[in-house]
């Protein structure tokens, strides 16, 4: 079908590749042609494509129950958010549908548990430069990036944005309304940046210090994709609240929002809601993600092969006067380069490998986390030689 044939909105600048199936690390066209995937449908397909036990799972419940709702006792949704709390090192689970709807989530009960619990009339979140959010009103008004927010003017109110790594311009953005500092561990589309762990440690005492709250968005890095269940667990804080999504069900649509105990009392009947969120389905694939991480130890496996990846890309593309810096952290890995990369994302995808942007000028790898050294080595080969092609290594 041509694109201007589509009854879509054309909100996607999409690829005119149509991919029909997927095993494992690869994925096929309608005309038979094989890849390697290296984008994970961007950090979702953590466990690969189509993860027996997952399918298992989603394949018995759609023959039991599809939806009641959340007005009901839902088995599997209370299941599916011990196992989520357990791993998290968490207390409190609102499951929702995406990303964006679990910031949204965290951004209320910051709000809500200040005006509700503790009497203050806090509602104000700052943010860092080259963060990314979501799309919601709300959520792109938090994230970083200008670019996500021309034409959708008058924005709300309650967002303060400060450059990334300095601590003083977070110290002089908290006021008598700030509620809450809100960051990534990795910006990863703002150009797969790992924040600084005495940084992000600066920001923890500062929220404790002045008593705010700390929320950490962790939809793109939660669920092992960093080499912990969650990144934050690498840097050692402990936020008031995080979020995730993306890994969460294999590629089922799932969010959730995690919480303290202590924020319990803000989160009360009646106080946010969902229709689709938690359902039987949904959790019966984060039950089934879970319990498979669990089982193959995959938090721990994605920060050994990340390792890998990362040595041999900065061991082969040293010296290449295009790339200006490998960084990452387990699974989550960025080339920045000297120029735009769109042309070696076209290229890549020629050789057969699959991989993405984050930024103009940042190529984003996103193996799942099952990816073999086989896998690695032929990813790596063909990365190289793209690169390669268009800027050669002086030779020595």
């Amino acid at each position: 079908m041509m694109q201007e044939e589509s009854a879509l909105f054309q909100t996607y600048a999409r690829n005119p590749l149509a991919l029909v199936k997927g095993e494992g690390s690869w994925l096929w066209d309608d005309q038979g042609n094989k890849y390697l995937d290296f984008m994970s449908g961007l950090a979702v397909t953590n466990l690969g494509h189509a993860p027996k036990k997952v399918s298992e799972k989603l394949k018995e419940q759609i023959d039991t129950l599809w939806h009641t709702s959340n007005l009901f006792v839902i088995p599997k949704q209370e299941e599916a958010a011990k196992k989520v709390a357990e791993v998290a090192q968490a207390d409190a689970v609102f499951f929702c549908n995406s990303g964006a709807e679990s910031n949204e989530a965290a951004i209320k009960l910051a709000r809500r548990y200040f005006q509700k619990v503790k009497g203050e009339e806090r509602y104000e979140i700052i943010t860092l430069g080259k963060s990314f959010h979501g799309r919601t009103l709300a959520t792109l008004t938090a994230t970083g990036q200008d670019k996500v927010k021309e034409g959708f003017l008058p924005l709300p109110a309650g967002f303060v944005t400060v450059p990334p790594h300095d601590i003083q311009a977070i110290k002089d953005a908290v006021n008598e309304r700030t509620a809450a500092v809100m960051i990534e561990m990795v910006q990863a589309e703002g150009g797969v940046y790992p924040l600084e762990a005495e940084y992000a440690k600066q920001i923890e005492q500062l929220c404790r210090d002045k008593g705010i709250l700390l929320i950490v968005d962790e939809v793109q890095t939660g669920m092992g994709r960093t080499g912990a269940w969650f990144a934050h667990h690498r840097y050692g804080i402990k936020p008031d609240i995080f979020t995730v999504a993306k890994g969460i069900a294999s590629g089922f649509p799932a969010g959730a929002m995690i919480g303290r105990a202590y924020l319990k009392e803000a989160f009360t009947a009646g106080s946010h809601a969902t229709t689709f969120g938690g359902t039987p389905l949904a959790s019966s694939a984060i039950i089934a993600t879970i319990e498979t991480m669990q089982e193959d130890n995959l938090p721990e496996r994605a920060a050994q092969i990340g390792e890998q990846l990362m040595t041999q890309l900065r061991d082969r593309l040293s010296g290449n006067p295009f790339v200006k810096e490998v960084r990452g952290l387990g699974l989550l890995i960025g080339i920045e380069c000297e120029e735009p990369v769109a042309d070696l994302v076209a290229a890549g995808q020629k050789h057969g490998l699959l991989f993405v942007s984050a930024g103009p000028n940042v190529i984003r790898l996103l193996p799942n986390l099952y990816v073999t050294e086989e896998e690695v080595n032929q990813a790596v080969d063909i990365v190289v030689s793209v690169i390669e092609e268009k800027v050669p290594t002086p030779s020595l």
